[in-house]
């Protein structure tokens, strides 16, 4: 007998509507267990609305969405019993220390008292929080912060965790401090939804993801065949001036020109580099890899979002 594995997360046609404003316009994709699948766009893409329908706190205006197989509005106390939600602000009870908020947020769930406790104690190690543990909120750092959020989204012990932009204003030690931890989750068969504003965290941390801009999903794939396809492997840049670009035209080569740089967007970036040498007087030439930043601007624009 055949098992046919159920996606953990599977939308089709889905669509958020407030009046006359289209949040999410007809948007599928699906999310399997145990990866790390990343939401990224421009600020108003519908990233956080879609969170909100996938977190069964927004109903969606029309299409399907399955968590688990169960339907977001008619299933929605059945999912959020196996999700955990790391929402972008550190919203902890200031009243409490470090130990007591992940104690009080335990009865949401009805968690029994002493499993709570082995499990509160197995977070604080986890998070790296143990010596804290009797620390009120505001004597800790941002990056503790985090991490006890983190912690709090596991009480549950979900198969699926939700993170808002995990690490937004943290110092680089405790994002990959973050980071490390989500790679372990993902290690543990948890699967991970995360929104980011940070193309490397997306680089690093995601098996697959999709770029929102203005309600739609432009792209879906791995962060690498992503760059590959839209970008290259590498982009050659040279300074804006008159004779580059006629000569590059001359030439028949692709480019764009970007913050008063010129840039080739190649997968073979030494003969590219010598045959311009070659055959254009171009002063300075440097080539670097493509990332997914590439990729990002080149898909939403260059525009400033507010």
């Amino acid at each position: 007998m055949v098992v046919v594995e159920v996606p953990v997360i599977e939308a089709h046609g889905l669509r958020k509507q407030y009046g006359d404003f289209v949040a999410v316009d007809d948007v599928s994709f699906s999310v399997n267990e145990g990866e790390v699948f990343g939401f990224l766009g421009p600020n108003g893409a519908g990233k956080t609305t879609l969170m909100k329908m996938i977190q069964c706190v927004s109903p969606k205006t029309g299409g399907k969405l399955e968590v688990f197989g169960m339907d977001v509005d008619t299933h929605p106390r059945e999912i959020k019993k196996l999700m955990g939600v790391v929402p972008q602000d550190s919203n902890l009870d200031p009243d409490f220390s470090v130990y007591a908020n992940l104690m009080v947020y335990s009865r949401y769930f009805n968690i029994p008292h002493a499993d709570a406790k082995a499990m509160t104690e197995e977070l604080l190690d986890f998070v790296q929080l143990k010596e804290k543990k009797d620390t009120i909120i505001e004597y800790l750092s941002g990056g503790m912060k985090r991490r006890l959020v983190l912690a709090r989204g596991l009480i549950n012990k979900p198969r699926l965790i939700i993170l808002d932009e995990p690490t937004i204003g943290l110092d680089p030690q405790a994002r990959h401090l973050i980071w490390d931890k989500l790679k372990s989750l993902r290690a543990q068969g948890i699967t991970v939804v995360l929104t980011t504003h940070y193309l490397d965290e997306a680089s690093q941390l995601c098996d697959r993801l999709v770029i929102m801009n203005q309600s739609k999903i432009l792209v879906e794939g791995k962060p690498d065949d992503l760059i590959k396809k839209y970008i290259g492997t590498d982009i050659v840049e040279v300074e804006e001036n008159p004779a580059a670009i006629k000569c590059l035209e001359r030439e028949g080569t692709k480019y764009e020109v970007v913050r008063g740089m010129i840039q080739i967007y190649t997968n073979h970036p030494r003969e590219m580099t010598a045959a311009l040498l070659s055959n254009c007087d171009l002063g300075k030439i440097t080539a670097r890899s493509a990332t997914l930043e590439d990729v990002f601007l080149k898909l939403t624009g260059r525009k400033l979002r507010e």
